[in-house]
């Protein structure tokens, strides 16, 4: 990403003016703005880590807290959701007749920390530095989540009642891929239902533009086991004799890819269609910079298939990773094992035209072929899998979405993909037939996944001014009907 112009400051060079009761809502959040971050520093320290069995009761732990804040906000309907993994928050508030119903989509659960010794600060103890709160889940998604629940006791503390109808959904699966999302959502299809639906997870695709993401890739993720000898042998006296299950798992990973970059699965491809010549330029006139974006990360280069840009690459091409590949001894100093088995896990990220079932049985497949003889490869069954997302261009919440961040930051806003997935996006398209407008105020360089995870700590007032305008907007006459919004003084 470039890093050529300065940070937008939110306040300046609005294009409309502010409704006065709009400013008194806006006015509350300023004035609790460190209990704001206070509130983040405390939700934040709670360990959910929906992957590890060990912070199940921190699962619950977190689910409880944040029911417990909806109620001081005023929500009159607050439940927790059972599903067969970690519960699901769902809270209510529809006294505004004739108004429409947002359904707003959030999730409390966060990302294992490891690994551990990477990190500046505990991952648990959130801590500022500067004007970033560092800790694992700060950024994703809990304090984008977290801001749309003090809006929300900002309106109804200063004004007693919301401009919309509202539902808030906040699962506790994201991060492990939804699993059980799809089945509490048909089962609950009857509450959910809304006129458009808004997620507070996703993110900015720079800090110094603003933008909105309108696409979001599919994923879909499996874990293998090469299984060889039935324990760990010694490398000297059997090494030569008996296939190393390493030595099959590196080959199997070689497999995938091409010298160009291009994955090798059989029939990847199937469905997958170029850009247009006009949406390849329109990615080359964002302010994107390679040089810039690889001493962002710390790469030594910049790799992918060839033939199409890092911006195409990020949103608009599938792609294999590697998340993990382990096995044998990793100690310290020097172990002469050959290990009985070796593992790896695997995540696509896919766009459309891509069925993620189709593809976890071509990407089975080619596992199958490719490994060697003298092993035994085995797969075990993932649920982390989710369709390419795209938001219909002319949807009111995206033309509402996209003028409430140029009234924030005075200046125009981006449109632009994510790499990826919200599993969600999908489930409420086909589950409830609404679209979705990813709405969140974090920024894809905040170490998100990775060690010293942060979150920007001006963005906290910045979003809540943003969701407060958002919903002030959705809520006056027409707009969510796709009528042109009436002038205000």
């Amino acid at each position: 990403m470039s890093r050529q112009t300065p940070a937008p400051q939110p306040g300046h060079a609005l294009t409309r003016p502010l409704d006065p009761q709009l400013a008194r809502v806006i006015a509350t959040l300023r004035d609790r703005a460190a209990a704001s971050l206070t509130e983040l520093t405390e939700l934040g320290s709670i360990p959910s880590v929906s992957a590890q069995s060990a912070h199940q009761p921190d699962m619950q732990r977190a689910a409880d807290w944040l029911a417990a804040r909806l109620r001081r906000a005023g929500m009159p309907r607050v439940e927790l959701w059972p599903t067969a993994g970690h519960p699901a928050v769902y809270a209510e508030w529809t006294a505004a007749p004739g108004a429409p119903t947002v359904l707003v989509y959030g999730h409390y659960d966060v990302q294992p920390p490891e690994p551990l010794d990477r990190w500046d600060t505990p991952p648990f103890t959130p801590t500022v530095v500067g004007e970033r709160l560092y800790g694992r889940g700060v950024s994703d998604d809990k304090g984008p989540m977290l801001l749309t629940v003090q809006v929300l006791d900002a309106f109804l503390s200063a004004l007693g009642t919301l401009p919309v109808n509202l539902k808030l959904l906040v699962e506790g699966e994201e991060e492990v891929g939804s699993a059980h999302l799809p089945e509490l959502i048909a089962a609950r299809a009857a509450d959910l239902q809304a006129d458009l639906a808004i997620s507070a997870d996703g993110g900015m695709w720079s800090a110094d533009v603003p933008s909105l993401t309108v696409s979001g890739r599919g994923v879909a993720a499996l874990e293998f086991t090469v299984h060889g000898p039935a324990h760990d042998l010694h490398s000297g006296r059997h090494g030569g004799a008996v296939h190393n299950p390493l030595h099959a798992l590196a080959a199997v990973i070689a497999s995938l890819h091409g010298p160009d970059g291009r994955v090798a699965v059989s029939g990847f491809y199937d469905g997958v269609t170029d850009l247009s010549p006009a949406a390849r330029e329109a990615l080359r006139a964002l302010p994107h910079n390679d040089a810039a974006y690889r001493e962002q990360t710390g790469a030594p280069d910049l790799y992918g298939e060839a033939g199409y840009s890092t911006l195409e690459r990020q949103w608009h091409r599938p792609t294999v990773e590697v998340n993990g590949l382990w096995g044998g001894y990793a100690g310290e100093g020097s172990k002469t094992v050959l290990p009985a088995e070796a593992h790896a896990k695997l995540t696509c990220r896919l766009v459309p035209g891509q069925d993620p079932a189709v593809i976890l049985t071509r990407l089975r497949e080619h596992l199958q072929r490719h490994c060697p003889p003298g092993v035994r490869l085995v797969i075990h069954p993932e649920h982390h899998a989710g369709r390419a997302y795209q938001l219909p261009e002319g949807h009111p919440g995206r033309l509402a979405a996209r003028q409430v961040l140029q009234d924030l930051y005075g200046q125009p806003v981006l449109e632009v993909g994510m790499g990826g997935s919200i599993p969600v996006l999908e489930t409420f398209q086909s589950l409830l037939g609404l679209e979705t407008v990813l709405f969140s105020f974090a920024v894809g360089d905040e170490n998100i996944h990775a060690p010293n995870e942060f979150f920007r700590i001006p963005r906290l007032a910045q979003g809540q001014e943003g969701w407060a305008r958002l919903l002030w907007t959705l809520g006056q006459p027409g707009v969510v009907a796709g009528e042109p919004e009436p002038e205000r003084a």
